[in-house]
């Protein structure tokens, strides 16, 4: 582990001593865009290169600028001006990409809302961002959520998408004669709109004046509180966050990659390692509706997906498939984890049955992103989140006292430092304030992830301070009980609990679900793991279960379980 001084990770320290590893030197600087910026550039080099692969039609990068263009002159025409909040309610369709860019073209805030929300969780959030308008598509489940949260709350009104019309005419005749249930009825009229008719009544695009420092998108978090906040990521953010990711890749011209999409655009992640590194590199995505297995490995062989920015369940899904093929996988150079800590045995296992480098990263939505990554090529270590991106600082604090230094030697919550941390929380003062420390004349976000960084400036993240078990006054992070039960060959998914205790405060309780085909008693996979822990952090009991509660991008949800476990008590 590093010392006090070492652990500042800063430019002298990765290029003089040469322990950078990434393939751009940590002292890189980039450029400032916004992102209509951005995106025109790419379009003038790329016009007619696909910028989106989707279910066997092309889209390229002038014809996604074009609809972007049209949609910012549109709602220009509407009443939106600069600063107003456009909100996104899509899954993985071509509309998003155009909405998400003509939105900032028009000088407004986007704002990504999950297509997984209830009525009450989408009104919530679109009166606390103050969204005037929302595009979405006429999948019966979106819509209808859509058209209630309409009908009560301060939302002006709805664009609506024809799922359809994205289609190769093939699959939408057989859409509309043999799938009509999957479309909704949609009642247009003054404050419902069909997509194709406003982008078709627009004229020439608005001219707004933006600055990089100006708030592009409104990304809701659950934060270190757990209440969701809307991360304020200017233009700045997301553009140089782009370029740091991009700046990872070692494999020479990023033109000819071709990025696997299956992330949830509206998830930050995506947004970042996806959409806006394909459009920053002139790249192209092969794009699902959603994750499904047996699709995302059909697409990766079909479209030669050269990268595959995943969560660990992702990888755990495809191996897991009875149509598990290592020849679709092929084309892949590497997969990005992250989302979730990535598990050795899951990690060993995609590699020697792809063949495909898996490494570990980390970010947080308050980072637009990505604050780290292990190397594509060279030097890694499995079991970190790798070093982090050009013009990124970490330190380390005391996790009983921010305000000073974690002691040599000793974890210490994740501080970062850099031009892709957030602007703060939208009308959230106080949590903004909660969130940063001072520190040598610069702004430092607290993560609330306990971690050790390494003399080669290589990070591990021990866990979530929120997450600690206080056992008789000792602490234990559940992630190190979690990886000695992945160790277990019967187990494939792990989460640990501090659970109420009369005697000790609380006591560590295990959840698992076992691999398929496998049968094995709750004692005996208590016994064996509490005979390779220290006596502080054994476990009460083993509790076995068909599956585990995820979050909406698909890890591991332990403030869910914890909810339903002790709402059962």
């Amino acid at each position: 582990m590093c010392g006090i001084d070492a652990c500042v990770m800063h430019a002298d320290m990765n290029v003089s001593s040469g322990h950078y590893y990434h393939p751009t030197p940590w002292g890189t600087q980039f450029e400032a865009l916004t992102l209509p910026e951005m995106f025109r550039r790419a379009m003038l080099s790329r016009a007619d290169s696909p910028l989106l692969h989707f279910l066997g039609r092309d889209y390229s990068y002038n014809e996604l600028y074009i609809d972007a263009q049209l949609f910012a002159s549109a709602l220009t025409e509407r009443g939106i001006v600069k600063g107003d909040r456009v909100g996104l309610f899509l899954p993985n369709v071509p509309t998003y990409v155009a909405a998400y860019y003509g939105a900032m073209m028009a000088g407004a805030v986007a704002v990504n809302f999950s297509p997984l929300y209830t009525a009450h969780e989408l009104a919530h959030q679109v009166a606390d961002s103050g969204t005037r308008l929302l595009v979405t598509v006429d999948v019966p489940q979106l819509y209808q959520t859509a058209r209630q949260v309409l009908a009560e709350s301060e939302l002006e009104s709805l664009v609506i998408c024809e799922l359809a019309a994205m289609l190769p005419w093939h699959r939408r005749i057989a859409m509309k004669l043999f799938a009509r249930g999957q479309i909704a009825k949609v009642e247009y009229g003054s404050d419902v709109l069909r997509w194709g008719d406003l982008l078709g009544a627009a004229g020439e695009a608005p001219k707004r004046a933006l600055d990089p420092s100006d708030i592009a998108l409104l990304q809701y978090t659950g934060g270190t509180t757990g209440t969701p906040k809307g991360a304020m990521l200017s233009h700045a953010n997301l553009t140089i966050n782009a370029q740091q990711v991009a700046a990872l890749n070692p494999f020479g011209d990023p033109e000819g990659e071709v990025f696997m999409g299956a992330l949830p655009f509206f998830h930050v992640f995506a947004n970042t390692a996806l959409l806006n590194h394909a459009v920053v590199s002139g790249a192209s995505i092969a794009m699902v509706p959603r994750f499904e297995a047996r699709q995302v490995q059909t697409t990766i062989g079909r479209q030669h997906a050269t990268g595959f920015p995943g969560v660990p369940t992702m990888f755990q899904a495809l191996l897991d498939h009875p149509s598990f093929s290592p020849a679709d996988y092929s084309s892949l150079k590497v997969c990005i984890s992250g989302g979730a800590p990535l598990s050795a045995p899951l990690r060993e296992k995609w590699e020697e049955r792809t063949g495909v480098r898996l490494v570990e990263g980390y970010g947080l939505t308050e980072s637009s992103g990505v604050v780290s990554a292990n190397p594509y090529e060279g030097k890694r270590k499995p079991g970190t989140i790798g070093q982090v991106v050009a013009g990124t600082e970490v330190l380390l604090l005391d996790k009983a006292d921010p305000a000073r230094l974690a002691p040599a030697g000793e974890p210490g919550e994740l501080a970062v430092h850099g031009p892709q941390i957030m602007q703060g929380y939208w009308k959230r003062p106080e949590a903004t304030q909660e969130v940063f420390i001072e520190r040598d004349g610069k702004l430092w976000l607290r993560t609330g992830d306990v971690a050790v960084i390494d003399d080669e400036g290589f990070i591990q993240i021990v866990d979530r301070i929120k997450d600690m078990i206080a056992v008789g006054g000792f602490k234990v992070f559940p992630s190190e009980v979690e990886k000695v039960l992945l160790q277990h060959p019967a187990i494939k998914e792990a989460l640990v609990l501090g659970l109420p205790d009369d005697y000790t405060g609380e006591k560590p309780h295990a959840f698992v679900t076992l691999l398929g085909g496998v049968a094995m008693d709750s004692d005996e996979i208590l016994s064996w793991t509490n005979e390779r822990l220290g006596k502080h952090e054994r476990l009460a009991s083993v509790t076995q279960r068909k599956s585990l509660p995820q979050t909406l991008i698909g890890k591991l949800d332990r403030k869910a379980l914890k909810a339903e476990v002790l709402g059962t008590q």
